[in-house]
């Protein structure tokens, strides 16, 4: 086995749609979309130089000199080869020394039950961060997934769903609400409806060039807006990931009006049409809460995905490879400040 950060990038990124394990934040693309980050690929090769694994690992400046590493939701390989594992992340090690790295961060798409896997990457040094129910980490812990929909056809999908949803997916046609791939330009539209929502709901949101970029370097192959529409006026939208064999709902915005015409149940069921076209194997609504309190204010968020017949999935969660335990320290200590400003600041902005 030999591990090495060169490679041909056609073929890395032939590997990298193909195999089970292919995400598209693993992908060369997603790195243009990250293009404030560094990045590596650490490539694995077996005997006669095919590859066998991969995986994309971004590196963001910090201050004083320091750097945070962190590979989302990869690497892409066969994640219980403890061998080919171990030797991966000791080219991460190297990778660490090079950009004076604090920690190396991963939260691998594996489901909390893996004891195998948790206690191997434990082996190597890895550990959990305190976790909780909602949404503290980079990625969502908890997601809901509508697996094994490779072969399935429109209707065996649709009669699938909860009558509720298939009720607000007709309610929504019949009320003459109307969806479209959009375009670029739209983006505009998509972004003054995510402003909405971002002070509605409370959370900060992208800047439209972040989602510009993102539609130039992944649109149309890997990505898709669609937009929502009553008496042809934007009500709602969402952006859509497709990559390997899985597609993503990645980004939703719903206008503060209109919203008893159910748009979102239409366009979620756009997006899954488009995952089942390409003959997708999952398809995934990404976070949800794993607190299933009904009192819990995220429930609603919850009950509105489960309606679409998906599998609650619980992610192992984020793992940690500390290399500077006191830098890493300093750097936890400052981020909460820095996010709860971040969302006032937002929030003072755009009330």
């Amino acid at each position: 086995m030999k591990i090495s950060t060169e490679y041909d990038k056609k073929t890395l990124n032939e590997f990298l749609q193909s195999h089970e394990k292919s995400h598209f934040m693993q992908s060369f693309e997603w790195t243009k979309v990250k293009d404030n980050w560094k990045h590596e690929f650490v490539v694995a090769y077996d005997e006669q130089n095919k590859i066998i694994g991969a995986m994309l690992v971004l590196i963001r400046r910090m201050p004083l000199g320091y750097s945070l590493m962190y590979a989302p939701r990869g690497p892409v390989c066969d994640l219980h080869d403890k061998e080919l594992m171990e030797a991966l992340f000791a080219k991460v090690k190297e990778l660490a020394k090079k950009y004076k790295a604090y920690t190396f961060k991963i939260d691998t798409d594996v489901l909390k039950t893996d004891e195998t896997f948790v206690k191997m990457m434990e082996s190597f040094g890895f550990h959990m961060p305190k976790q909780n129910k909602n949404f503290e980490g980079i990625q969502p812990r908890f997601v809901f997934r509508i697996n094994n929909l490779k072969g399935k056809s429109e209707e065996e999908v649709i009669n699938s769903f909860e009558s509720k949803t298939r009720y607000n997916i007709r309610l929504a046609t019949k009320k003459g609400v109307t969806i479209k791939v959009a375009e670029k330009k739209d983006l505009k539209d998509f972004h003054r409806i995510m402003l909405e929502t971002g002070v509605r709901d409370n959370f900060v949101i992208r800047s439209l060039e972040y989602f510009e970029k993102m539609y130039d370097e992944m649109a149309p192959n890997h990505l898709r807006l669609y937009m929502a529409y009553l008496d042809n006026q934007p009500i709602a939208g969402t952006i859509a990931i497709l990559y390997g064999d899985k597609c993503w709902y990645l980004y939703g915005a719903s206008s503060n009006e209109h919203r008893n015409v159910m748009p979102n149940y239409l366009l979620q069921w756009s997006m899954i049409q488009w995952a089942i076209e390409n003959n997708c194997n999952v398809y995934d609504f990404r976070g949800v809460s794993g607190n299933l309190d009904p009192n819990n204010p995220l429930y609603g968020l919850y009950r509105f995905k489960k309606g679409f017949n998906g599998d609650f999935t619980e992610f192992v969660g984020e793992m940690d490879l500390v290399f500077k335990p006191l830098i890493r320290f300093a750097f936890d200590k400052v981020e909460p400040i820095y996010k709860s400003l971040r969302r006032k600041l937002f929030k003072a902005k755009n009330s």
